[in-house]
């Protein structure tokens, strides 16, 4: 069997990533046992800095048996002009899988181009799906399934409501994104997973939120975007998760955020902390969904 990555939803059939998020229940359950990356190394390359990526997957693959080898880009050759395609190659005669997590989605394709071993996208400007499998099976835990659920995303159309699209189109749920003018999510997309299933982009939260199970934020300024943040703070004055907005959506409507969360800009603290929030379960699922996405990927190497 040839090598296979994780660079976007899209690299996932409907089935394949219901059976990863089936998986990761059993393992988050404590009904697997089984250590598929004995032996094996998981390098983890880090352009942007984080908590969650690195932690967990750390520790997942250290889980399944795996070591795992922190690389920062400001340690390694790659962050001193060494092209991707000379790391790759390098790389796959020592490591037995690669996550990254960088700015340019180029560079994570060029890296699976160059690779004999399995790459992850741990996160780009354009993709975030590591963390869009944590959401999914926060979403299966607290519904029992995807089908039927409408989801809303409220703010920025980042990286993040990308990965959102993209698995609507997998899986063919409602979703609505509330955007202010000149923040929508990428076309090309878009355009793409529209034709797959109900989707919806508007400036009005309220129209997104109406009758949603799902309710999604996250920060206004990612990283590389501080220069940008007061007047992104202009420009999402009104998409704030609080509860009047709340209120508009299902009965049992969850709340979700990558995290880390600006209290009082995105989100605020009593929606947070409040009884609809599945924020911590969502953070800890990071875990169970990437152990679930290396048993896959590196597995059977």
């Amino acid at each position: 069997m040839g090598k296979r990555d994780f660079l976007s939803a899209n690299d996932l059939t409907r089935t394949e990533c219901q059976a990863l998020l089936d998986t990761a229940i059993r393992m988050k359950s404590g009904d697997y046992s089984d250590r598929p990356l004995a032996g094996q190394t998981l390098a983890l390359i880090f352009a942007k800095s984080s908590t969650r990526t690195r932690v967990s997957f750390e520790v997942g693959a250290r889980q399944l048996g795996a070591s795992a080898l922190f690389l920062s880009t400001n340690d390694i050759q790659l962050g001193r002009g060494e092209p991707i395609r000379d790391t790759a190659r390098v790389l796959s005669r020592y490591v037995d899988g690669i996550m990254i997590r960088t700015f340019a989605q180029q560079d994570v394709e060029e890296l699976a181009q160059y690779a004999d071993i399995p790459i992850i996208n741990g996160l780009t400007d354009l993709l975030h799906p590591c963390q869009l499998l944590a959401d999914l099976l926060t979403v299966q835990e607290a519904f029992g399934t995807l089908d039927g659920r409408v989801v809303a995303w409220i703010g920025d159309g980042n990286n993040m409501a990308n990965s959102w699209i993209e698995a609507a189109g997998l899986f063919g749920f409602e979703l609505r994104l509330a955007c202010p003018e000149g923040y929508q999510p990428n076309r090309a997309i878009y355009e793409a997973n529209a034709r797959r299933t109900r989707l919806l982009i508007t400036k009005d939260p309220g129209e997104a939120v109406a009758g949603a199970h799902v309710v999604n934020t996250d920060v206004w300024a990612s990283m590389g975007q501080e220069s940008e943040a007061e007047a992104r703070r202009q420009a999402f004055a009104g998409y704030c998760i609080d509860d009047a907005l709340l209120a508009g959506a299902a009965s049992d409507a969850i709340v979700l955020h990558c995290l880390p969360a600006h209290r009082g800009e995105e989100i605020t603290e009593a929606v947070l902390e409040g009884p609809r929030s599945r924020v911590w379960d969502e953070a800890e699922n990071r875990l169970h969904a990437q152990k679930a996405l290396m048993a896959m990927l590196m597995g059977n190497r």
